[in-house]
């Protein structure tokens, strides 16, 4: 059978790594474009065996450039996406500006498939940029390519995430951590290896012209991950409720910095639940339940928060725990 090709957007982060290896080993050959091959190829290359990947060095605006990138190309897959705003990179641009003009490549080219990764709780959230941002760049995919998948994930987690991590890391070196909205919103993470089985059976299946709820198996809140993010590295924290009032001020400070812990959009955006809403099919709708739980997925990379970090005493007794 003749390999297809795909096209991915966005394949350095932890999503394409996942998904081009997931690719690659059923056959299908990758082309990954990004802004800086020097700074990513060497990430990227290692994902899949030689003959099934090639890298290509593009601005993602240069339509001429990616143009015939289509020309090739069975699948074309976006995950390029961005959490804040920075000089040259609005939400306007990336989320909604550049997938529309995939949309009509793909259409202009006939692609086979068009799958969008988009985000789950935008549609509540109506005074984030972001959320905005992401509902035209939808809109604008539906009216030029009819045919597209759109998948909105709960936040994704997994050991290179921005997630996890990022609060593991803070959760270690704070001896308070903030609490906003009293941490009661609520959340569905879904784990980056179950995304990316989902990403593939949306192309090996051939679901098409469908939004796609995608999360996790359990509901947690805000306050619930952190708590269990501290037990799982065995630290005691004060959780400090935060006023908006407060928790605004420093946010506006915080986005002053060159890759900010909070923006102000992101704190608006936390009010609002990110589970599924009702309106639309979800992953286990299209028979691919997410099976991975959040607690245990996270235990398996946690010891590097830990004192002793893989060499710490409770990691070692889960490691001989597990051999009996």
């Amino acid at each position: 059978m003749k390999a297809k090709n795909c096209l991915i957007f966005g394949g350095s982060g932890q999503i394409g790594r996942n998904l081009i290896r997931k690719l690659t080993k059923n056959n299908y050959k990758v082309t990954v474009v990004t802004r800086n091959i020097h700074q990513k190829s060497y990430m990227i290359k290692t994902q899949a065996n030689p003959g099934y990947i090639d890298i290509v060095e593009a601005n993602i605006f240069d339509e001429k450039k990616i143009r015939k990138l289509f020309e090739n190309s069975d699948i074309c897959i976006n995950l390029i996406g961005i959490l804040y705003e920075k000089k040259g990179s609005s939400f306007e641009n990336i989320h909604a500006l550049f997938p529309s003009i995939l949309a009509k490549l793909c259409k202009e080219y006939k692609i086979k498939h068009f799958i969008h990764l988009s985000a789950l709780g935008i549609n509540e959230a109506i005074d984030s940029d972001y959320a905005k941002s992401k509902i035209k760049g939808e809109v604008n995919i539906i009216k030029n390519f009819p045919l597209s998948t759109i998948l909105r994930p709960s936040v994704v987690y997994s050991v290179d995430d921005n997630f996890t991590t990022t609060f593991m890391t803070l959760l270690s070196r704070l001896p308070l951590f903030p609490i906003y909205y009293s941490g009661k919103t609520k959340f569905m993470p879904i784990h980056c290896s179950d995304l990316t089985d989902i990403i593939y059976d949306v192309i090996s299946k051939n679901i098409s012209s469908k939004i796609v709820e995608c999360v996790g198996p359990k509901i947690i809140t805000f306050k619930e991950i952190i708590e269990i993010l501290l037990i799982l590295i065995n630290k005691k924290r004060i959780l400090l409720p935060l006023p908006f009032s407060i928790a605004n001020l420093s946010a506006k400070f915080f986005q002053l910095f060159p890759k900010p812990l909070l923006t102000q959009d992101q704190l608006r955006l936390l009010k609002y639940d990110n589970i599924i809403s009702g309106k639309y099919k979800t992953n286990s709708d299209l028979g691919i339940p997410s099976l991975r739980n959040f607690e245990d997925e996270v235990k398996k990379y946690c010891y590097m928060w830990k004192e002793g970090g893989q060499f710490s005493t409770e990691k070692y007794k889960l490691d001989e725990d597990s051999k009996n």
